[in-house]
C-alpha cells in the first residue's frame, strides 16, 4: 500500500519543503512576495535558487528548466544543467538566483502576431513565485512568464496574472466600502474538469488524421454509439483503470489535485477533474494535466486524444471551467448563504457577475474561439455558441422579486422521499443543473462549460477576471459617492437597477432548441458561430478599452492576439485540407477502386452464366458516382488550399477558410463515409469507427 499523503507533492518545491529548506526570514520574504505580490529582491532570490537546486538534486534532478505557455496554446521549456566546470577540470552544481528569475529561450519562433520579426530572436522568461516548482523527468520545472526583448506579453500567463491582480484590487475596494475591513486579498478560484478520449496507439497511428490533426475527418459510424448511455459512469475497464490509476499517482507527485475520474457518454471517453486551486496554480495544473495524461497513455500502449471533436456522430470532450471568489479570511463571495435575500455581499457580486456577462459575451465567446471548438459548440453536447447565464429557480425568483421591489420568501428546504425506507434521507438542492447552459451557477460558483478540452482555461478565466473588476470598478465608483449609513440601501437600489438592465441574459431553459436561438436573437444576444465571426469583435472599442484600461494588454498586444488566434484557424484548416486531400488520394478512393473492380468483375462474372445481377450493377453504379464525386471534391479542396496561401490579410484569409475549405472537409466527408460504409473493412488501409471506439 502505498502513502499517498506523503506520495502527493513529492516533487513539489511547496510550502512544506520551503519551510524546511529557506531560512526563516528568507522564507517569509518570499510568502510575502507570493501573498501580496511584493517585489523580491535579489539576494532573497539567490537563497531560494540555492535551497531549490539542493532540494531539486536530491530528488534526482540533473537539469532546470524555464516552463511557460506561450501562444501556441500547449507549454514549451528549454532545460540547462546544473553543472559549471571548476579549474580542476571537474564540475559543481550550481544554480543563482539569476538564473531562477530570468531566462533567455530563442522567441523568434513562437507565434506573436507581427510584434517581432523573425529575426528579432530574443525573449525572456521571468519566475512566477505564485505557482511552486517541480520536478519532471529528472529536470526542475520553474513556472515562468514569457515576453519579448520589448516587453509585450507573448504567453497566456502574464494577461493572466494581471488580471488577477486587478480583480483582486477592485473585489477588495468594494468590500471595504460595505464594511468587509478585515479583507486584505480576494482570488478567483478554478477547478477544470478535463474531458479525453482512449483509444489504442497501434490503431492510432493508422490514421493520418488522428496523428496530425486530432481528430477523424471521416469515418462511417459505427453500428453502435452512445444511443444506449451504457458507457456514462460505467465500470471502468481493466486497461482503463490501470491508466487512470497510474495517472492519478503521477499528477498526486506533482501536486496536482486529481479528485474524480469516470466514463464520460461517448464511447471510449472519459474525465478527470481537481480539486478547486487559485487560477493561476490551476491553468498550470491543467497544463500539467493534459500533458501527463498523453505520457501516462504511451506507456499503457494507448492514445489520449484531447481535441474537441474527433469522432463525428458522438459527443466531443469540453473542460468545464469552475470560477468562484474567496477571500483571504476564508468567504466564498458567490456564496448566497441562508438568506441570500439579506445577504447584499452575495447580490452585489452576483450583480456584478451578470452585468459582466451581458456586457462582454463577446469576449467570452472569443476566449474559447478555436477551429477545433468550433465543431463542438452547439453540438447536442456542449452548449450553444449564444452565451446566457442559468440561476436556477430559487435565485431566479429572488432577482424578479428584487426587480419588482417585493419581499422575497425563502423557500423551505426540502426532504428527499427516495420512498425506500433503508435509504438515508437528505436535502434537495436549491436548484437543478442546466447542462445546455454556458454559464451555469451551480451552488456557490459559475460553471463555465463553452471552453473545449484543448484549450487552455488561462484565456476564459483572464476575460471573466477582467469582466468582472470593470463591473466591480463601477460599483465602487456609485457607492462611494454614498454616505456610509446609506451604502446598503444604495446597493440594494443598484442591484435592483442591474437585475432590470441585464435580465436578458438569464435564461433557465433548454439552450439546445431552435425556440432559444430565436428567443436570443429578439433579445439581442450574441450568436457567434465562428471563430473568424467571433474574432471580428475583438477589437471591438469597448473590449479594447476594457483591457487598456485595467493595463491586461496594451493596443499592440490586443492586436498580436487577433492576429494569433484568426492564423491558428487558418493552419488548422489548413492542415486538415492537406491531410483529407492525401488520405482520399492515397487511402480511401484507392480502396474504392479495388473494390469497384471487384464488383465489376463479379457482375461480367455472373452474367456470363446467365445470373442477374442487377442489384451488383446498382451497387456499382452508386461506388462509382461516389468515386466521380470525392475526386471533384478533393479536386476543388486541392485547388482551395492553393488560393488560400496567397492571402495576407488575417481575417480575410480566415473568412476564407471557413467559407471555402471547412465546406469542402465537410462536402468530402458526406461522400467518404458513403463510400466508407461500403467497402469491406479489409480493404481498408485504416481503422474504422468500430475498431477505434470499441478496442480499449
Amino acid at each position: 500500500m502505498k502513502n499517498i499523503p506523503e506520495l502527493y507533492g513529492s516533487l513539489v518545491f511547496n510550502d512544506r519543503v520551503m519551510r524546511a529548506k529557506l531560512p526563516k526570514d528568507v522564507y517569509k520574504a518570499l510568502q510575502k512576495t507570493i501573498q501580496n505580490g511584493s517585489h523580491l529582491e535579489l539576494d532573497v532570490a539567490n537563497a531560494v535558487a540555492v535551497a531549490m537546486k539542493e532540494w531539486a538534486v536530491e530528488n534526482g534532478a540533473t537539469h532546470f528548466t524555464h516552463w511557460f505557455q506561450p501562444m501556441t496554446g500547449i507549454t514549451a521549456e528549454k532545460h540547462d544543467s546544473f553543472i559549471s566546470p571548476i579549474s580542476t577540470g571537474e564540475v559543481i552544481m550550481e544554480f543563482s538566483g539569476k538564473e531562477l528569475v530570468k531566462g533567455e529561450p530563442d522567441a523568434s519562433s513562437f507565434p506573436s502576431g507581427g510584434l517581432r520579426a523573425t529575426f528579432e530572436a530574443r525573449g525572456y522568461t521571468a519566475w512566477d513565485p505564485t505557482s511552486p516548482a517541480f520536478i519532471k523527468d529528472g529536470t526542475l520545472y520553474i513556472p515562468t512568464a514569457f515576453c519579448s526583448y520589448t516587453g509585450e506579453a507573448l504567453d497566456k500567463k502574464t494577461p493572466l496574472l494581471r488580471s488577477m491582480e486587478t480583480l483582486n484590487r477592485e473585489a477588495v475596494r468594494l468590500l471595504r466600502l460595505i464594511g468587509h475591513d478585515e479583507v486584505h486579498r480576494v482570488s478567483a478560484t478554478v477547478g477544470p474538469e478535463q474531458e479525453y478520449f482512449l483509444i489504442d496507439k497501434k490503431l492510432y497511428r493508422q490514421r493520418k488524421d488522428l496523428v496530425f490533426c486530432g481528430r477523424t475527418l471521416f469515418g462511417a459510424p459505427a453500428p453502435k454509439g452512445q444511443e444506449m448511455a451504457d458507457h456514462y459512469f460505467g465500470v471502468l475497464r481493466p486497461r482503463v483503470a490501470a491508466y487512470m490509476h497510474e495517472l492519478d499517482e503521477e499528477l498526486w507527485k506533482l501536486g496536482v489535485p486529481a479528485k474524480t475520474k469516470h466514463n464520460e457518454v461517448a464511447p471510449a471517453q472519459h474525465e478527470l477533474a481537481t480539486v478547486y486551486d487559485t487560477v493561476n496554480i490551476a491553468v498550470d495544473h491543467n497544463q500539467l494535466t493534459m500533458e501527463i495524461m498523453k505520457k501516462v497513455a504511451d506507456k499503457h500502449d494507448l492514445a489520449c486524444l484531447i481535441h474537441e471533436k474527433p469522432f463525428e456522430g458522438i459527443n466531443g470532450s469540453g473542460k468545464h471551467d469552475n470560477w468562484s471568489l474567496i477571500t483571504d479570511t476564508g468567504l466564498n463571495l458567490l456564496n448566497p448563504g441562508h438568506a441570500p435575500a439579506e445577504n447584499t455581499t452575495f447580490l452585489l457580486f452576483l450583480a456584478a457577475v451578470i452585468k459582466a456577462v451581458d456586457e462582454y459575451a463577446d469576449l467570452m465567446r472569443i476566449s474559447v474561439a478555436s477551429a477545433s471548438n468550433d465543431h463542438r459548440l452547439g453540438a447536442n453536447e456542449a452548449p450553444p455558441a449564444i452565451v446566457s447565464i442559468f440561476l436556477g429557480d430559487e435565485l431566479t425568483a429572488l432577482l424578479k422579486s428584487i426587480e419588482q421591489g417585493k419581499d422575497f420568501a425563502e423557500p423551505e428546504e426540502i426532504q428527499m422521499e427516495t420512498g425506500a425506507k433503508v435509504l438515508p434521507h437528505f436535502k434537495k438542492d436549491n436548484t437543478d443543473r442546466n447542462r445546455t447552459s454556458p454559464f451555469a451557477f451551480t451552488g456557490n460558483k459559475f460553471e463555465f462549460r463553452m471552453p473545449g478540452s484543448s484549450l487552455s482555461v488561462a484565456g476564459p478565466n483572464m476575460v471573466l477576471n477582467t469582466a468582472v473588476a470593470e463591473e466591480l470598478r463601477q460599483f465602487s465608483e456609485e457607492l462611494s459617492a454614498v454616505a456610509e449609513e446609506n451604502r446598503d440601501s444604495a446597493a440594494k437600489k443598484l442591484v435592483r437597477r442591474i437585475v432590470r438592465e441585464h435580465k436578458r441574459i438569464l435564461f433557465n431553459g433548454n439552450g439546445y432548441t431552435d425556440e432559444w436561438v430565436a428567443e436570443a436573437e429578439r433579445r439581442g444576444l450574441w450568436n457567434l458561430k465562428s471563430t473568424p465571426e467571433a474574432l471580428a469583435h475583438l477589437l471591438d472599442e469597448k473590449n479594447v478599452k476594457l483591457f487598456t484600461d485595467h493595463h491586461i494588454f496594451s493596443m499592440e498586444e490586443i492586436s498580436a492576439r487577433h492576429d494569433i488566434i484568426l492564423e491558428n484557424y487558418s493552419k488548422a484548416l489548413q492542415l486538415e485540407g492537406r491531410t483529407m486531400v492525401e488520405m482520399m488520394t492515397k487511402d480511401l478512393l484507392p480502396a474504392l477502386l479495388k473494390y469497384t473492380a471487384a464488383t465489376a468483375s463479379a457482375v461480367r462474372e455472373k452474367e456470363a452464366v446467365g445470373l442477374s445481377a442487377a442489384c451488383d450493377r446498382k451497387l456499382l453504379e452508386k461506388m462509382n458516382r461516389l468515386y466521380e464525386a470525392i475526386t471533384a471534391e478533393t479536386e476543388t479542396l486541392a485547388e482551395e488550399l492553393t488560393a488560400s496561401y496567397s492571402i495576407a490579410d488575417f481575417q480575410e484569409l480566415a473568412d476564407f477558410c471557413h467559407g471555402k475549405i471547412l465546406a469542402s472537409l465537410d462536402e468530402i466527408r458526406v461522400s467518404a463515409d458513403q463510400a466508407e460504409a461500403l467497402i469491406p473493412d479489409s480493404l481498408l488501409p485504416y481503422p474504422t469507427y468500430d475498431t477505434l471506439l470499441f478496442s480499449v
